[in-house]
């Protein structure tokens, strides 16, 4: 893990408002100059801390969708099936994003899809390809409340920004 310090914290602030923003623009809102600044996005970049950057594009504007949450139970609990079901995943664009969690399901899957109907044959499909899927529950999203793509990271990080040392300095 990289050491950040708050101007580290600052230009990631930045970017997961405004990703586009101008390396220029980006060095004077955190009152920083380009050079420094640059070295910084720099370092947060190949220290993999910044993994690239999107942009937020609104479906609903876009064509009609359904988005689904799906909990799945499988039946085997054994290193093979679970990297068999994620290799699976990996691959469908219809899955926007899945999570391996704990609590009695395996694992929770962001999907999305042209109408329920498309929806129902895509896992029709999964079921077909013998993942160890003993069962499977669907949350159809009615209206989003909140899509953030920017994480809380004053309070993720509140008590672990430590001093930097001169040789970590780049301003």
């Amino acid at each position: 893990m990289l050491k950040l310090d708050k101007r580290d914290l600052e230009i990631l602030s930045v970017l997961t408002r405004e990703g586009r923003i101008s390396k220029a623009d980006l060095a004077k809102r955190i009152n920083l100059s380009p050079s420094p600044c640059w070295k910084r996005l720099e370092r947060l970049e190949k220290g993999g801390v910044i993994q690239g950057y999107a942009a937020t594009i609104s479906l609903r504007n876009l064509a009609p969708h359904v988005t689904v949450f799906v909990t799945v139970e499988l039946e085997h609990h054994r290193a093979e099936y679970f990297q068999k079901f994620e290799r699976v995943i990996r691959d469908c664009d219809e899955v926007v994003a899945c999570w391996a969690i704990g609590g009695g399901l395996d694992y929770l899957l962001q999907i999305v899809a042209r109408d329920i109907d498309a929806y129902q044959r895509f896992m029709d499909g999964l079921l077909d390809r013998e993942l160890s899927v003993v069962r499977y529950f669907t949350y159809v999203v009615t209206k989003p409340v909140k899509q953030s793509a920017a994480p809380p990271l004053d309070k993720l990080l509140a008590g672990f920004l430590g001093t930097e040392s001169d040789e970590d300095s780049l301003d």
